[in-house]
Formats: C-alpha cells, structure tokens, sequence
C-alpha cells in the first residue's frame, strides 16, 4: 500500500535510504513501464494538487476519476515499491508540482530526481525549470506508451511540409504492419470512411452499457470541503470510468464482444437514444496510461482476424484510424506547434461563449442534447464535439480560448495535448488549416441527415429564415459569405461559394439579417 503520511515525516519514517526519486503523473498510471522493474533505493511520489483543479474548470467526473485512478495506482505500487502520496487536503501539500518535489528532495537526501515526459506542455516548461541543488542528478525518460517518440516529430511531420494526417496513418502503418498485407493495405484500401457515415437506424438496437461502478464518494466529499470549483453532475457512490488496469481491460473486451462489430458504420451517428452508442469510452483509459495503443489495437484487429463477417474490415478500420492515425498525429502536431498553437485565431472570433454550454438551456435540441450529455456523462463522442458542439461555436464567432476551455474541462479525457489540435485546429479552424484542410461547418441539413434531433425540435431543419428557423442554416451562410476572403481559395470550399453565389441577392440579405438575429438573441436561442 502506498504510505499516506505527510513530507514533514519522511525522516521519521526511515526513507534516507532513497537515493531517487521518481515522479508519476496523474496521466501516467502506466503499470507496465521499464521503471518499475528495479525499485531498489527508490522512492515513487504522486500529488493531488491545486494547480491541477484549478487551470481549467474541470468536470466534477473528471477529478474524481484522475484522483480515483492516481490512489489505485498507488496502492497497487506500493504493494512492490515505496510510495509517498500526497492527497490534496494534507496540510504538507504546497499544492505546485516543483515545490513539492524540492520539500520531498530535501527531506530524503536523495541525489537524483527522475520523471517520465509530460504530455503536457507546461507541465514540460515548469520541471524543465525546477530548481534543485546542484548535486542532484535530473533525468527524463521516456514515457513509453506512444507509437512515436516527441524526439522524432521532424522526421514524421517536417516543417517545411503542410502536415497531412492519412499520409501519417499511411507511414504509421507499413511501419507497424497494422492491417497490411505485405507492403499494401489489407482489403486493397487504406481508407473505409466512405462507409462509416450511417445514421443510425431505429431497429438497429445500441449495444449494452459496459457498467463500471466505482465508489468515490470520499474523494468527492474532499473537493466539496476543499472548495474546487467544478461543472456537471456526479454519482459518486457508482462513478462510471475505470480507474485501474483490470477495469480498463475489461472495458476494452466490452467494447470489442459488443461494439465493435458496428463501431465503424455507426461511429458519426447522434441519437437521443443513447450516450455512447458503438463507441468505446476507452480514451480515459488511454491518456491516463492505464492501458497502452498497441494492446487495443491488437485486440480490435485480432476480433477481425478471428471472425471477419461478424467484425468486418471496414469496423475495424475506422476504429484502428483513430488510435495508431489521429491521436498520434495530433499529439506530434501540439508538440511541433506548441505554445504558439494555443494563441491561433485565424478568425479573430471574438464571442463570448453562449452560457447553453453551462447549463444546456436551448430549444436547438442537438445542441442541449449533447450538451446536457456532456454535463451528465463527462463524455460526448467526436461527432457531436466536431459537428454541433464545435461546429455551433465556430458559426456563431466564439473567441477560440473560450471554447478551448470549455472542451478541456467538460471532457473526462480531455488532456490538452489531444484536447488542444482538436479544438484550436479540427473544430474550430483557428490555426488557419494547419491541421483540417477545410473548417468543420455544416447547416442544420448535416446534423438532419446524421441524428435524429431534427424530428422533434422547436426549429424548422428546412428552413433558413423565420424565427422557427434552425440556427444553423443562416449561421452557416453567415459564415461561408463572412469569411470568403480568408476561405475562397480553398479548393473544398469552391463548391459552397458557388452555390452561395446562385442565390438571389435578396435570398441572400434575408439570410443574413436572419443570422444577425440568432446572434442577437444568442442567449435565448
């Protein structure tokens, strides 16, 4: 078991003997790391801190899972090594990250201090400026759980080249031999999205909920008394992510038995029917380290492998894409970019973000659905970020630090090296193309053809002006004729200007001033 007394005891306790310290982060619970194979004169630290709850305003899900999981991993730990943790209501906890280092340093005598690389850019700023006595040793190692190495991101996206994810996925690959054939693609494609954009049918029945159940009434009772400011809601006698290795592989094999067979087909539908769907809510457990890339991927090809009707390639493919593809991509894009990725805003938007993100009151149904799921559940999946979400923010002009914030805090997997490309970048085309080759807009037409939130919604789908009109269609056409300057010459956007330019001018100065009026009554849409 991990020892629970405070810094100010560690002499007391005989721990002299360490002659390092290791650091391990709240996204780090990574059991199956190298370091853990020699323990000897080692000392393991971990920390609840402030600077943790406090640079965003996190979903209340959110801290309680990471501290859930951080005490799991140290008490597992600690069954085979000394561990030193530091909850967030101990008087000794300076609640910032090298302040305790140094106090823990100090007291132990130790002469040297180890960490794994962050994946967190000012996690990275703030221990490569901790200062220690100059006797003591500091090394970084590798955090051993991505594909790719931060120290070979000039070798997969060069900066004289536009980054391009599929030619990434392409090269990732053939050089993994994932779903390969030789040195060509198994089934002759690299890509199957063509055949992954299904709405969702109303006799296809939604797989069963993977129940996780996890009581964590006492740590939710401490961010109470601690006064951490949260959003959302919690049942924390029945918390719903995993918060340990065994939970997490056990997810996992949920996913692949139920959902995988039509993960692919269905993963950009939206339904009221329910908040997961065919996805796998494996992210938490993935960028928090408690389960690694490559043993997903595997078990996802292997299901395929061993019945290819009931998993077809096309399932598995769009699900592969996502974990060996986009999230590799988009964690080398945040470290090549960073900081000046953060400050992107090619738009100059400048809106406030419309308090319907706080507390889902809207008649658009899409928008209170999947943001009243977002507060309910700690999760939304892609779809419902990328196209309503996000989609709504970037229409209606919100200042992309705004939205920003909001994704990283609402989301229980939101760590901002994955939360920040898809956010600045994906969603809100804030860097100006670097990573999406178009902005990510739709109308109301798209949201129509993939959920079912048009059927019975306050706002008429079809139709552009009007007070009943849906949002999104004037806000749309708003948008394509606002920005034409910056977006003209994008070949993917041609098609949207010419059928902008066929309308009749009066058509289109109804639209607008239609538009104007949902921004003006923004609050109250």
């Amino acid at each position: 078991m991990a020892r629970w007394f405070q810094i100010a005891d560690i002499p007391t306790q005989q721990l002299e003997q360490f002659h390092e310290v290791r650091l391990v982060l709240g996204d780090q619970l990574n059991s199956q790391h190298s370091w853990f194979k020699n323990n000897d004169g080692v000392l393991y630290v971990m920390f609840e801190m402030r600077q943790e709850t406090d640079y965003a305003t996190h979903h209340v899900q959110k801290i309680v899972a990471f501290f859930a999981a951080m005490r799991a991993f140290a008490d597992a730990l600690g069954t085979k090594a000394e561990v030193l943790y530091l909850r967030l209501d101990d008087p000794t906890n300076s609640q910032d990250l090298c302040t305790n280092i140094q106090h823990i340093m100090q007291a132990t005598g130790a002469q040297k201090f180890s960490y794994q690389e962050p994946d967190e850019y000012r996690l990275d700023q703030q221990l490569n400026r901790i200062e220690l006595d100059s006797n003591i040793a500091i090394q970084c190692d590798s955090g051993e759980h991505f594909l790719i190495n931060r120290s070979d991101i000039a070798d997969y996206l060069p900066a004289t080249k536009a980054p391009l994810m599929e030619n990434f996925y392409r090269r990732v690959r053939k050089e993994t031999g994932y779903l390969m054939d030789g040195d060509k693609p198994l089934g002759g494609k690299w890509n199957y999205d063509q055949d992954n954009r299904n709405k969702l049918p109303d006799d296809v029945e939604i797989p069963p909920l993977a129940r996780v159940q996890v009581n964590a009434s006492h740590i939710h009772e401490m961010l109470k008394q601690e006064a951490v400011e949260t959003i959302g809601e919690i049942d924390a006698t029945a918390l719903q992510w995993p918060i340990g290795r065994r939970q997490s592989l056990e997810l996992l094999r949920h996913f692949i038995k139920h959902s995988l067979p039509h993960f692919g087909e269905y993963q950009d539908a939206m339904s009221r029917r329910g908040w997961l769907l065919f996805h796998s809510r494996l992210s938490f457990s993935l960028n928090t380290k408690m389960i690694n890339p490559r043993e997903v991927v595997d078990a996802a090809i292997r299901a395929h492998q061993d019945d290819p009707k009931r998993v077809t390639l096309a399932q598995v493919e769009g699900f592969v894409r996502q974990i060996i593809g986009w999230r590799e991509f988009v964690r080398l894009i945040y470290w090549r970019e960073m900081p000046s990725y953060k400050k992107t805003n090619y738009f100059n938007h400048t809106r406030p973000l419309p308090s319907m993100y706080w507390n889902a009151n809207t008649k658009m149904n899409c928008m209170q659905h999947s943001v009243q799921q977002s507060l309910q559940h700690a999760y939304a999946h892609h779809i419902q970020r990328l196209m309503v979400t996000g989609n709504f923010a970037l229409l209606a002009g919100v200042n992309p630090d705004e939205i920003d914030a909001w994704y990283l805090g609402i989301y229980a997997d939101a760590i901002e090296w994955v939360e920040l490309p898809n956010t600045r970048g994906m969603s809100q085309f804030a860097d100006g193309g670097l990573l999406a080759t178009k902005p990510y807009v739709s109308s109301g037409n798209y949201i129509n053809k993939m959920s079912s939130y048009c059927k019975s919604c306050f706002y008429d789908v079809k139709a552009k002006t009007g007070a009943r009109s849906c949002p999104f269609n004037s806000l749309y056409w708003n948008f394509i004729a606002e920005h034409r300057e910056q977006l003209a010459g994008n070949h993917r956007m041609a098609m949207m200007y010419r059928q902008w330019d066929k309308q009749s001018a009066d058509s289109q100065e109804a639209i607008l001033a239609q538009a104007q009026q949902h921004l003006i009554n923004i609050e109250h849409l």
